[in-house]
């Protein structure tokens, strides 16, 4: 019974991990966005909207 528990518990750990990372993934994302927004100017921002 305890084991059972002890592996929910891992995989819920595990499943944070992953939500973790793709929130990571998406932050870099929207940083990389802004960087070629400001290089490239409106036409960056065009770009980005669409």
């Amino acid at each position: 019974m305890e084991r059972g528990r002890e592996r929910e518990r891992e995989r819920e750990r595990e499943r944070e991990r992953g939500r973790e990372r793709e929130r990571e993934r998406e932050r870099e994302k929207e940083r990389d966005r802004e960087r070629e927004g400001g290089r490239e100017g409106e036409r960056g921002s065009e770009r980005g909207m669409q």
